[in-house]
């Protein structure tokens, strides 16, 4: 298991996006490691994320097996495109952000 926390919106700012997960913009999670691999990846959290916290319209979260367009993410603070996007590597205590840009994130 991986405990991370996760947050839908950064600071003040929402843009909406926690309303698809009950309107709780934090959630501190454990997620199990995939089928036994070592390490969790972030495309492998979102599928979780889709599985385990989101509460309705998938499609506003994720098109195929990534986030959909319009969402940054963030893990560390550091934008995931910078850290290998879905290859990327998540380690205890991660911090990652989801940031919609579509509605004032």
């Amino acid at each position: 298991m991986v405990h991370l926390t996760l947050e839908f919106g950064y600071g003040t700012m929402r843009g909406g996006l926690e309303l698809l997960f009950q309107s709780v913009k934090t959630h501190h999670v454990d997620v199990p490691e995939k089928n036994g691999e070592k390490q969790l990846t972030i495309g492998a959290l979102l599928f979780w994320i889709r599985d385990n916290l989101l509460k309705e319209r998938p499609e506003m979260f994720m098109k195929g097996n990534s986030v959909r367009p319009g969402l940054l993410v963030l893990i560390n603070d550091c934008d995931w495109e910078l850290c290998g996007q879905l290859e990327a590597t998540l380690e205890e205590k991660d911090n990652v952000v989801f940031i919609s840009t579509l509605h004032g994130g």
